[in-house]
């Protein structure tokens, strides 16, 4: 255990430098306070992970898996994956502080079933350090299929890592 500890902790240190040449992803840790069609804010709470890779200038491609459950019953949510595409306003070879982006995608439900949503929304990143940075945003959900009306409105904030 503690040889392969040192080995992942020695690559890391060896591809630091590379990671520093070029912004090409990210990743981070979100929680968001849900509003269901006709509800509230915070009715609902999300957490979950997810990460982007920049495939062509600010063109990013990602995924992400989450939890979606009410706030007075965390045992009964859904889980989520997402798949979306997003657009970055950044300079990658440099970086500012404040990176604003638009998003939109795919998002399965699923808890002994599954549920199809199509997802868009957009925030912003400020990075307060080199390989750190706060993440806001605010993304909407639209269920496919027999519930057309139903929605879902999360504001989301997230720790972002480079």
């Amino acid at each position: 255990m503690r040889a392969a500890l040192r080995t992942i902790l020695l690559l890391a240190v060896a591809l630091l430098p590379a990671a520093a040449q070029r912004y090409n992803g990210h990743g981070y840790f979100y929680y968001g306070l849900d509003a269901p069609s006709g509800g509230n804010l915070a009715q609902v709470m999300s957490t979950g992970v997810g990460g982007e890779a920049f495939v062509w200038k600010g063109l990013a491609a990602g995924a992400e898996l989450g939890y979606l459950f009410p706030r007075t019953e965390p045992g009964i949510g859904v889980g989520l994956f997402n798949a979306n595409g997003a657009w970055h306003l950044v300079n990658r070879d440099h970086p500012g502080k404040f990176v604003p982006f638009v998003t939109a995608g795919y998002t399965l439900g699923f808890r002994g079933g599954h549920a199809n949503l199509l997802n868009w929304g957009g925030g912003a990143t400020y990075w307060f350090s080199r390989h750190a940075g706060l993440r806001t945003e605010i993304r909407l959900y639209e269920y496919l299929g027999p519930y057309p009306d139903h929605f879902d409105t999360s504001l989301r904030f997230a720790i972002q890592i480079r």
